[in-house]
């Protein structure tokens, strides 16, 4: 907290400082600075944090300083707030976050911002997309893998789609909603010995718009989250102008989770490291540098008291 007030103290703040730190630790500790910098100097410390900084590197920052289920209920609310609806991020967190976490997510979003996650999404989706979304938001999955029903629900899913005219899209819904991940993954091994293909070429040949990108990215978190987000960042960063919402929110919510695990996915799948691709891409200083220090999961414990950087 001090080293922090030093760096924002007089003319100019010494970004590097910010950065250098607040990076250096784990969310529960940003969260305890916070508690500490107002304890000490009659602050909020995210407040002064705004206050001098700006653009990209402070919405990067200030995001860093928020509790981990706020941001995500924060980037659900501005998603779903106003004309239109940011259907990519409900894509993106609702398969990905385990059961306890999205409960904790409709907990605080009730109590961050005054109203029911689950009437805001049926306010601005429908059909079968709002059925799964719905589904998914109770993050109540079935728990481990039922022997017995891994055939059935294998042959379930191809009468639903492949082996008829027309998509049952219930069965989908419900199987690819409710089974657990081990299960699943053990439904798509048998539905590629049965059909003949993988579960998404039938996904891609039955639905199409945002329920084809939803039951695809169940399918893909299933299988493997880490290789959901490289593919999310890299496609974050392939064309011209950097999608920095995505990039940001996966950097941020994923840092302290599986990065390690995102970056080696990610050099496996295009053969270039994270690191390098960022560098190549964002080219605007201390918010790259951030962005570079969150992929190499610099969080350390806390320094000794006393500790002068």
């Amino acid at each position: 907290a001090e080293i922090l007030h030093r760096a924002m103290k007089g003319i100019g703040t010494d970004e590097d400082a910010v950065l250098m730190l607040l990076t250096a630790r784990s969310n529960d500790q940003r969260q305890e600075i916070k508690a500490a910098y107002k304890k000490a100097y009659g602050k909020d410390l995210v407040s002064a944090l705004k206050s001098e900084l700006g653009g990209l590197f402070e919405s990067l920052i200030v995001a860093l300083m928020t509790p981990t289920v706020s941001y995500d209920a924060s980037q659900l609310h501005k998603a779903l707030k106003g004309a239109g609806t940011d259907d990519d991020v409900l894509i993106e967190i609702l398969p990905s976050r385990t059961g306890e976490h999205v409960q904790e997510i409709v907990k605080v979003y009730k109590k961050e911002f005054g109203g029911k996650l689950e009437k805001d999404i049926c306010s601005d989706t429908s059909g079968h997309y709002q059925r799964l979304l719905v589904i998914l938001l109770q993050g109540s999955r079935e728990e481990g893998i039922d022997e017995e029903n891994i055939e059935k629900d294998s042959k379930d899913l191809y009468a639903a789609g492949e082996d008829k005219f027309g998509t049952d899209e219930e069965t989908f819904i419900t199987i690819l909603g409710n089974r657990s991940a081990e299960h699943l993954r053990r439904v798509f091994d048998a539905y590629r010995k049965l059909s003949g293909s993988d579960i998404e070429d039938s996904i891609k040949g039955e639905t199409t718009g945002n329920l084809e990108n939803l039951m695809l990215a169940v399918v893909k978190c299933v299988k493997s989250i880490p290789e959901f987000f490289a593919e999310r960042l890299y496609k974050s960063m392939r064309r011209a102008g950097t999608d920095d919402d995505t990039l940001m929110r996966i950097m941020v919510s994923r840092s302290e989770v599986d990065m390690l695990d995102i970056r080696a996915s990610f050099k496996k799948m295009y053969g270039v490291s994270l690191y390098t691709t960022i560098q190549v891409h964002l080219t605007y200083g201390e918010y790259q540098k951030v962005v570079v220090s969150l992929s190499l999961k610099k969080t350390v414990k806390f320094k000794p008291v006393g500790y002068v950087n």
